[in-house]
């Protein structure tokens, strides 16, 4: 189940690109992945790993960058060693660059449109093990003195079969 939705989401964030004057738009699914056509707007796709508590130990990652944490899952069974489903959550840690030279509208030196584009390509993904995946919570890490954490918290329901077992 972890494997199909990270797989999903990576998918739906790869796709997303942004153009030389900043504007978002998702590429076409029949092009190329070809970073030179269609520049992608997220530069590195991760697992979580406390990733920016030990930014400056850790190697380098190209950003903005996205880091899928799984949240503990509490399975309950449908058909007992058969079936499971849980109401569970993920959350995406989008790190950005703190830039205080560049300053949007809003005089913000962070790209607060980001959350937003990644909310539009990853709502209401579904697979062969999870469904109904949709924003549950936003939270903003201000924590850090060159980068910006923010904080997607999507719930789905994740669903585990067991494989028949043999006679």
């Amino acid at each position: 189940m972890r494997k199909e939705l990270y797989n999903a989401i990576k998918t739906r964030l790869e796709a997303l690109c942004v153009n030389a004057a900043g504007e978002y738009y998702t590429r076409p699914d029949e092009a190329d992945a070809d970073d030179e056509l269609y520049p992608r707007a997220i530069k590195h796709i991760d697992l979580w790993n406390r990733n920016v508590e030990f930014i400056d130990q850790d190697t380098p990652w190209e950003r903005p960058a996205v880091f899928i944490e799984f949240e503990p899952i509490r399975w309950n069974d449908i058909v007992p060693a058969v079936e499971y489903r849980a109401e569970a959550n993920v959350r995406l840690h989008i790190v950005t660059d703190w830039a205080p030279a560049y300053k949007d509208f809003a005089g913000v030196g962070i790209d607060l449109d980001l959350p937003d584009k990644i909310h539009d390509v990853i709502a209401g993904i579904d697979g062969e093990t999870f469904k109904d995946f949709q924003l549950a919570e936003s939270h903003t890490n201000h924590d850090h003195e060159e980068i910006v954490e923010s904080i997607e918290v999507y719930s789905y329901i994740a669903i585990k079969s067991a494989a028949p077992k043999a006679p």
